[in-house]
């Protein structure tokens, strides 16, 4: 298992170092001079070479990309060009409000996704199947920016259940611990903070969950209506035993391993679909720091996000891999 982990981790390396290369190349490809943007379009040729100089894009390609590993390397992922503050201070600043976001989706597309799937797949052709299965089909449809603005437009505009941007409330004072303002709140027993915090979480944490969701249904419908036809499922039925106890502990584990892929690979998703979700509801995440770096062509913030979504990624399929162990004891990390 250890050895599989060094393994594993060391593969880690050669994906950033991909990932640095290809988000480095690809900001260069987009159109736009980060000097014109920072200066304005009135700025002079004169100006804009001199600021270009600075920040050293007028070297080749090969040479900025090398002073950049260097740079990380070293564990410095530079400065924000227009704020001028380190960007590793950016993303751990921002970071904590995505990962809570993504894994409240996460947990609400996994209980759901999967609770749905078991009922279609005990329930085959059935009515409830068919509904379930249109819902599915219509949750991974959906563009995610159309049903945020619905979202809104609905529960807080019209209805005015739950409050249409932000983290909390601009009257109350959360006396921040790691950045989780659910977390927070709980360990300072800042109970009106935990309950703000919770009602504003859940209208895009619900956006968010709805494509995973959708997945998560459909690959458990398949894989359990597979294992469901099994003979050893046939013999536990013949036994007497309730069909509550044959799918929940005798199909369902043996149906897990794929559900657990597709679960880590959603997270993933998640970390990049909050992009537009944290846009759509001024959600202070890395997401929407990435969207608005990326309008101001600020190289460092998007190379830098880039690299922490990617590295998550990783230590995420990481960890799937290791539950796959636990869910088969038949799988050994030799």
């Amino acid at each position: 298992m250890l050895q599989y982990i060094t393994r594993r981790t060391l593969m880690l390396i050669y994906v950033l170092l991909g990932v640095s290369l290809t988000s480095f190349l690809l900001m260069r490809l987009i159109p736009g001079d980060p000097a014109l943007v920072m200066l304005g379009e009135r700025a002079t040729a004169e100006r804009i070479v001199e600021v270009r100089r600075s920040l050293g894009l007028d070297q080749s390609l090969a040479v900025q990309y090398l002073i950049y590993l260097k740079h990380i390397l070293t564990g410095d992922l530079g400065r924000s060009l227009h704020t001028n503050t380190r960007v590793a201070e950016e993303l751990l600043e921002r970071f904590p409000a995505t990962l809570e976001l993504s894994l409240a989706a996460l947990c609400l597309a996994g209980f759901i996704g999967i609770l749905t799937g078991m009922m279609s797949a005990t329930r085959q052709y059935s009515l409830l199947d068919s509904g379930f299965m249109f819902v599915s089909l219509a949750g991974v449809s959906m563009p995610i920016f159309w049903l945020g603005l619905m979202m809104i437009w609905t529960f807080a505009l019209l209805l005015g259940w739950f409050p249409p941007s932000g983290r909390l409330d601009a009257r109350i004072v959360l006396d921040s611990i790691s950045g989780f303002y659910l977390l927070d709140s709980l360990l300072t027993r800042q109970w009106e903070a935990f309950w703000d915090a919770l009602w504003h979480l859940v209208l895009p944490a619900v956006t968010l969950a709805t494509v995973p969701l959708a997945i998560i249904a459909r690959m458990t419908r398949s894989s359990l209506l597979e294992v469901l036809r099994q003979e050893y499922i046939m013999t536990a039925r013949g036994k007497g035993l309730p069909e509550w106890v044959v799918v929940t502990r005798h199909a369902f584990r043996n149906a897990l391993i794929p559900i657990l892929t597709i679960v880590g690979l959603q997270f993933g998703l998640l970390l990049g679909g909050a992009i537009l979700t944290e846009t759509i509801f001024s959600w202070p995440g890395l997401g929407r720091l990435l969207y608005n770096a990326v309008l101001a062509r600020d190289y460092p913030v998007v190379q830098g996000g880039t690299l922490l979504i990617a590295a998550t990624f990783s230590v995420t399929n990481l960890m799937v891999d290791l539950l796959y162990a636990l869910a088969n004891p038949k799988i050994r990390y030799e």
